[in-house]
């Protein structure tokens, strides 16, 4: 019976233990509940609303201007198979420009017009955006500097060696396992870190393997962003998701103030955390369209938009600085994009004078075939009367 009592009492204990240990941790275990079940088919279009529900964040003031008006074209007609991609690509929002003007916008799944959708990975383009600004200003003129020079903790790490080139063209030489549907992959290693509150900075700096000498190939490595927002702090002493605020966001006439998701030190998830209306991100596509030049003013130089949107990695493989680039974009009217998982886009072709901004909760988007499915229905819509 002693026995007994004992073991109850000590597995009474262990109970105590563990209920005050999930109260203290109770919002980082719910941020680590979201992050796995962040994906799932009945959870997936409303998170990607509602990211702000689920992490860290922080929300930037969109400034004190008017919005920037998106003036009614003539409706434009979709191609034919249109609705039949909407559909099986889980589309929740369309808004397509054609000369600056509002030619169709379409919302699916639930969603509406005042969503702030996450952008996952169309934020790189955002990031590379603010880097083109520091790049005219001299700030950061030397895009053949080592990124150590401005990021000391990186030093030792596998980004010792590497250039600001590199990590603009994606070709830093770091081993990283881009894997969205491995649990184990360095992606979803980073995407706990994020929900449990942790250090990205020291994330990257924890990575010591490569799979490649710096600048020999283009193999996408998201943490390169996150790599990039730490030069850009160390170079102007400026949190990196101020200075967006600042030079971008604010200049826009955004319709919403955006959300950018953070770790636990508050430093900005700048690889894949913005969130905006559908029609914001439109309006940043329109913006790189006129050369960077928005409601009169310059906000990103015309040279950084020209270069960026160009072939830029090493081997033709595709990509500009942060901007994805086809192979074949020469023959489609020099279009390019800014893409993120599960089917975030801005999509422009300089040619027709069209951007499109979509976003979708495409849970197959790593299929054979997806990203040449998406692109061939955005050249047929530029291409669309």
């Amino acid at each position: 019976m002693r026995i007994i009592r004992i073991a109850l009492r000590a597995a009474l204990v262990l109970a105590v233990l563990l209920a005050g240990l999930a109260l203290w941790k109770r919002e980082e275990l719910g941020r680590l509940l979201a992050v796995n079940t962040l994906f799932e088919a009945e959870n997936i279009v409303e998170n990607f609303s509602h990211m702000d529900r689920l992490f860290h964040h922080r929300v930037l003031d969109r400034g004190t201007g008017p919005v920037a008006p998106l003036p009614s074209g003539a409706a434009m007609t979709l191609p034919p198979d249109a609705q039949e991609w909407i559909t099986r690509r889980a589309v929740t929002a369309l808004v397509v420009l054609r000369e600056g003007a509002l030619v169709h916008e379409s919302y699916h799944l639930g969603t509406g017009p005042e969503d702030l959708r996450i952008s996952w990975s169309v934020a790189k383009s955002v990031l590379s955006a603010l880097f083109g600004t520091l790049h005219a200003d001299g700030t950061l003129a030397d895009l053949d500097a080592q990124v150590v020079d401005f990021a000391p903790d990186l030093r030792g790490s596998a980004y010792e060696g590497a250039t600001i080139r590199d990590v603009l063209t994606m070709s830093s030489g770091v081993a990283f396992n881009e894997d969205y549907l491995d649990f184990n992959s360095d992606i979803n290693k980073m995407g706990r870190v994020l929900a449990l509150g942790g250090s990205m900075n020291a994330f990257a700096a924890s990575l010591a393997a490569r799979a490649a000498e710096p600048g020999a190939r283009m193999h996408y490595v998201s943490i390169d962003t996150h790599v990039l927002g730490m030069v850009i702090a160390g170079a102007t002493g400026r949190d990196p998701v101020d200075l967006m605020q600042e030079r971008i966001v604010a200049r826009m006439g955004l319709e919403a103030s955006p959300i950018m998701l953070t770790d636990g030190d508050g430093t900005g998830f700048v690889l894949g955390g913005l969130n905006l209306r559908t029609r914001d991100y439109a309006r940043i596509g329109q913006m790189f369209l006129q050369g960077g030049q928005w409601q009169g003013e310059q906000i990103v130089p015309a040279d950084w938009v020209a270069a960026s949107t160009r072939h830029q990695a090493p081997g033709g493989a595709g990509y500009g600085y942060q901007w994805w680039v086809p192979v074949d974009s020469a023959q489609h009217g020099n279009d390019y994009q800014a893409q993120g998982i599960y089917g975030q886009f801005i999509y422009v072709n300089p040619e027709t004078r069209t951007v499109i901004a979509a976003n979708m909760a495409d849970r197959n988007f790593e299929d054979a075939g997806v990203d040449a499915e998406n692109l061939a229905m955005f050249r047929a819509i530029a291409q669309s009367d």
